[in-house]
């Protein structure tokens, strides 16, 4: 992480001696991202194909706990990681890097480390993925462990709850539905309190039924791609879709990838439509994680929905400027700089410009120059 990141809290004024240490929980798998960017094209079989770049970084479910840790929210993550030398990057790159909160978290002996192998060419990537389910907890183990390369870690904690059925209390917390799954951390999380943001991956069963996501009941925002939405609503307008969907979920948003982004807040009926940033891709890994985090720190803020939108939509602008997932997750610094030269540019829209004039209010009077560059390349290698 930038060691000269502005020590930005965007929930500051809102915070209280009862609320909970934690303001963003979640979960899920955490793979190794290998990356390969500046390819000209996708490999051609039976040739090599050489990449001007490369990194390393957690990827999964790291990519949004690191986008949500260096917007200033304290974020906690229960994952399993491996005993090899991958699952020891990871777990040191979230926790020592990031400041993430790995208490929930377990290390598997003898488990290695899930990994993926990211190519990006021409503003798009190819993934290939390797690696076997972690197996649960046992009963009554502590959580927080880190395992040495013999796998003989113990707990740093005592009579930990096992997760998931036992989440922190929190602020918010974000789940990832799938169709016909439940899962009962979800329910608990809200009871406590949380607002509980739905993601979404394609429906490989092809029915697309609302019905079938069980924890969408628990969810105050949903957070679909259009043709997701639409084939969830089956509706032929990401603007229908969102309100359609507005009528199941307090908060919908529908992201319309190059043309930016549309929400409906279904209690007040209040739309909000931002159009996307024009910006040079590099890699689009994670981008989709980065905005559910700008949108998840606005709504923790308890800015306007277009401010909310206009955010998320910014954050996700600026990491797909840079390679990987977690990697490219800008934090204040990054942000402070794209506005303090996006003012200085000829020929800029007024209107455009008074869309993030609510940044004036958040960030520093100075910062560094952009672009910012501040990626591991490798393993090994530290900053």
């Amino acid at each position: 992480m930038s060691t000269d990141t502005p020590g930005i809290d965007p929930l500051e004024a809102l915070r209280a001696p009862r609320d909970p240490a934690c303001d963003v929980f979640l979960t899920g798998p955490v793979f190794l991202d290998i990356i390969f960017t500046g390819l000209d094209s996708a490999p051609v079989r039976g040739t090599e194909s050489w990449a001007r770049g490369m990194g390393s970084s957690p990827g999964g479910v790291a990519n949004m706990a690191t986008a949500l840790a260096r917007l200033g929210l304290h974020t906690s993550l229960a994952a399993a990681f491996g005993d090899d030398h991958y699952g020891e990057y990871c777990w040191d790159a979230l926790e020592q890097g990031e400041g993430i909160d790995l208490s929930m978290s377990h290390t598997v002996p003898g488990w290695h480390s899930p990994v993926t192998v990211s190519m990006a060419y021409e503003g798009e990537r190819t993934m290939v993925s390797h690696g076997h389910e972690a197996p649960a907890p046992a009963p009554g183990a502590g959580t927080g462990s880190r395992a040495g390369a013999t796998g003989t870690g113990t707990s740093t904690g005592t009579a930990a709850p096992v997760f998931p059925q036992c989440p922190p209390r929190a602020r918010a917390a974000i789940a990832s539905l799938a169709p016909g799954r439940s899962e009962p951390w979800v329910a608990t999380a809200a009871r406590d309190g949380a607002l509980v943001f739905g993601d979404v991956g394609w429906d490989e069963t092809g029915r697309w039924d609302l019905d079938a996501l069980p924890d969408l009941a628990h969810c105050e925002a949903f957070l679909p791609n259009a043709e997701e939405a639409m084939r969830y609503t089956r509706t032929d307008c990401p603007r229908a879709a969102a309100h359609a969907l507005a009528e199941r979920v307090p908060l919908a948003v529908v992201t319309l990838g190059a043309e930016g982004a549309y929400a409906v807040d279904g209690r007040t009926g209040i739309a909000a439509a931002v159009p996307a940033i024009e910006v040079e891709a590099l890699d689009p890994t994670g981008a989709g994680d980065v905005f559910v985090a700008g949108f998840v720190t606005g709504t923790l803020a308890d800015w306007p929905l277009a401010d909310r939108l206009a955010f998320a939509g910014l954050t996700a602008a600026l990491s797909v400027q840079e390679f990987g997932g977690s990697l490219s997750a800008p934090g204040w610094a990054e942000i402070a700089a794209w506005w303090q030269l996006i003012r200085t540019c000829d020929r800029q829209d007024p209107a455009a410009l008074e869309r993030y004039a609510f940044l004036d209010d958040l960030l520093p009077a100075t910062a560094r120059a952009w672009p910012l560059r501040r990626a591991v390349p490798t393993i090994g290698f530290r900053q």
